[in-house]
């Protein structure tokens, strides 16, 4: 029971700390006129709710507007709701469904971080003949702290640093038993403007577990995103990833995975409500492959 208490309040006192130390104060932010969108209030700070969305989306504003990859977890700041589903295909039959995909609710904290709580997906792992083992998968979060950025007139880019936790409260045929740490670098460079361009966004991260690593192993993951944009709101993209697997059963084994897609987005809803819509179909190739294809769909309501 420490040890959930102990991640909660890591998050917290980072999310809390590092604007203070290493960005300037939320008012040297670029001017965001709300004048289009509900911001749910005042936003001169009198209203909670109305300082609190004005301060997020100044955040918004002084980084790139490009849209959140299926697989790469992009390194700018984001405000959201998201639900996807996976479904991987394996050898000799087997198929894995993973509805919700621990994604969840995305949050920006402050003019630098981001707190991401998510969902644990309900996982149907089915065999050959039958379903084998159904549950709920583990707790997850993860912290973002956004080191540089420019919006595309300033200059297209950015760099973020990322911290995950994985807490092993998921059923007993799903979780990992074990709490598991996945510290990232994020980056990304721009070309264009705001309607139509190119952008890369890439990370690289390791997850360790806090023991067992024999069993677990520590993969080494390289995600990385081309994505293009046009009218407004088409957002094709390939996505590759690199997965070397460092101890554990597969030690020094290498996965690569390409994953076409497309993304549509950001349609107006209600107020400042937007919806995304997406879906991306993964392929391992080479060698060595813990699954022979996938099909992911997103979707999401930034707000």
């Amino acid at each position: 029971m420490k040890r959930p208490v102990l991640a909660l309040t890591l998050l917290q006192s980072l999310a809390a700390a590092f604007p203070a130390q290493a960005q300037a104060p939320d008012d040297a932010l670029p001017a965001f006129d709300g004048g289009s969108q509900d911001t749910g209030g005042s936003q001169g700070g009198g209203d909670a709710s109305g300082g609190w969305f004005a301060r997020s989306d100044a955040a918004k504003e002084s980084q790139p507007h490009w849209m959140t990859p299926a697989i790469t977890v992009t390194p700018r700041l984001e405000q959201e709701f998201r639900y996807d589903q996976l479904q991987q295909y394996k050898s000799g039959g087997a198929e894995s469904s993973n509805y919700g995909l621990n994604k969840g609710l995305e949050l920006i904290t402050s003019s630098s971080t981001e707190l991401i709580v998510g969902v644990p997906g309900y996982v149907v792992n089915t065999a050959p003949k039958g379903v084998s083992a159904t549950g709920w998968a583990d707790e997850t979060f993860l912290l973002k702290y956004r080191m540089l950025s420019a919006n595309e007139e300033n200059g297209n880019y950015i760099v973020t640093a990322f911290m995950g936790v994985s807490v092993p409260t998921g059923d007993p045929a799903m979780t990992s038993g074990h709490y598991a740490y996945t510290p990232t670098l994020a980056a990304g460079k721009g070309w264009g403007t705001r309607e139509s361009g190119f952008d890369i966004q890439s990370t690289l991260s390791m997850t360790v577990p806090d023991r067992n690593m024999a069993a677990l192993g520590e993969p080494i993951v390289w995600n990385t995103a081309f994505q293009g944009h046009f009218s407004r709101y088409w957002w094709p993209a390939l996505e590759t990833q690199l997965t070397h697997f460092a101890s554990g059963p597969n030690n020094g084994r290498n996965q690569t995975v390409l994953a076409p897609e497309m993304i549509l987005g950001r349609f107006d809803m209600i107020g400042r409500l937007h919806f995304v819509i997406g879906a991306d179909y993964q392929k391992t190739v080479g060698g060595f492959r813990t699954f022979n294809n996938a099909w992911q769909l997103t979707a999401r309501t930034p707000f």
